[in-house]
């Protein structure tokens, strides 16, 4: 049955391949778990409430992208729109949350109707094969970024911005993070080097239980000020009649006050960076993956893109911001997940994880570090694809992946790669490479950088 859905052999891959990518994906997403409720709640929104929300419509959604799509996708709440949410809509802006679900939810409406309208599959197919490489790097370079971070590595510094970790320096919470973070990035690639299958899941555990035995030696000190928290998983029961503070609310939103432009000027910029993120992880990902067929476009686009937007809707009924595919689903690719079965694996632990939550929260950041750094690599090699002889394809897609990482988003990658490559083109005098699409973007992505 799974073989006749899934068509596991046509795709190269096994059920045991796809369970231990699917659990990989989960635990390099896991922190969405601790992160998205304590962002929220920012907003005045229930945290318990805000993490039922997040593991049903990560559940909704990457379930969808499953039985849909049949892609190894999955879908959470999105980094970087859910502190705009939080911090801007609902904290500069001054708008209920409410009134921020709904903004969300009409969102999602827009995407089923842009889905299903074959708006979003021109869209990515409307994207040179030069930029589709510069995304799958860049996006490989943001997730190593990421985990950079997570482990403590790179740090923020006042003068450079960034900088490494003082090891000697606070050694006992942020030292010995980067520490065990680098022992597990060793781990992940002499097992991946040597054949082993789930090395990066084996990676990731390992670091975690290497961090258990810090913090009982006396090596790692909680310090929950600074964000270091007791690395022990606990358990204690959920407490499920607070979902009801969020289910449905966005129904219930005032907009007394708000005004309709200021309305959908929150709604456009959460449209435009859902839109070209997901779309920009749907590139990156499946490029490196080598699903995309010989005329650089991916099969199965609409129904994956649609799953996208019923998760963005269902979600802000339920009660959280923007659903989205996550850049983290290469992290199962690169585990050797190739169908939708991983993603069913990854959806069904999110909707586990709503009972045993404190286990899945307890994932600190740098175990999952390795993970997303090795994939970084993975991803990063799609630089040998691109044509550096010819500037005029290897520049765009250099400022592509330049983007992607300093600017903290996927979505400002593809502007920049768009911008950049319609306008060296046309100068240049290769107007003819250049589509009436990829004009149309270019032209609202500068927009975007002057209206919103």
């Amino acid at each position: 049955m799974l073989e006749k859905f899934f068509k596991l052999k046509e795709n190269g891959t096994t059920v045991k391949t796809e369970v231990i990518a699917g659990i990989t994906t989960f635990m390099t997403m896991a922190y969405i778990l601790a992160v998205n409720p304590n962002m929220l709640s920012a907003a005045g929104m229930d945290s318990t409430a805000v993490l039922i929300a997040t593991c049903l419509a990560s559940f909704i959604g990457t379930m969808a992208m499953a039985l849909l799509a049949n892609y190894p996708f999955a879908l959470a709440p999105g980094m970087g729109l859910n502190a705009y949410f939080a911090y801007t809509v609902c904290g500069n802006m001054g708008y209920s949350w409410k009134v921020a679900l709904m903004a969300v939810f009409l969102e999602g409406i827009v995407f089923i109707v842009l889905s299903l309208t074959s708006v979003r599959e021109a869209i990515f197919n409307a994207i040179p094969s030069t930029l589709k490489k510069g995304v799958s790097a860049g996006i490989g370079l943001f997730i190593a970024f990421i985990g950079l971070q997570g482990a403590h590595i790179i740090v923020n510094d006042d003068s450079t911005l960034l900088t490494y970790c003082k090891f000697a320096d606070n050694w006992h919470t942020q030292g010995i993070c980067a520490v065990l973070a680098l022992i597990g990035l060793f781990i992940t690639v002499i097992l991946y080097i040597k054949g082993f299958k789930g090395s990066i899941l084996i990676g990731i555990i390992a670091t975690w239980i290497l961090g258990m035995i810090c913090q009982a030696a006396g090596v790692y000190h909680i310090d929950a000020k600074a964000g270091f928290y007791s690395l022990y998983p606990t358990m204690h029961m959920t407490d499920f009649s607070k979902i009801t503070t969020t289910f449905g609310q966005c129904f219930t939103a005032d907009f007394k006050g708000v005004g309709v432009f200021n309305f959908i000027v929150v709604l456009c910029s959460f449209l435009f960076v859902d839109m070209f993120d997901t779309i920009g992880t749907l590139v990156g990902v499946s490029s490196k993956a080598g699903m995309l067929d010989e005329n650089e476009k991916l099969p199965n686009i609409k129904p994956a893109l649609l799953a996208d937007a019923i998760a963005t809707s269902a979600g802000a009924i339920i009660g959280t911001s923007t659903t989205t595919t996550y850049v983290e689903s290469s992290a199962g690719v690169g585990a050797g997940a190739r169908t939708g079965l991983a993603s069913v694996v990854t959806a069904v632990l999110f909707l586990l994880a709503i009972f045993f939550a404190p286990i899945f929260t307890a994932i600190p950041g740098f175990a999952t570090a390795p993970a997303l750094i090795f994939v970084g690599f993975l991803m990063i090699s799609s630089v040998a694809q691109i044509d550096f002889n010819d500037l005029t394809e290897a520049v765009p897609a250099y400022m592509t992946i330049l983007a992607m990482p300093f600017a903290y988003s996927i979505a400002e990658g593809i502007s920049l790669g768009v911008i950049s490559y319609v306008i060296i083109n046309v100068i240049c005098g290769k107007a003819k490479k250049v589509t009436p699409l990829m004009y149309i973007l270019a032209v609202l992505f500068v927009c975007k950088y002057i209206f919103l």
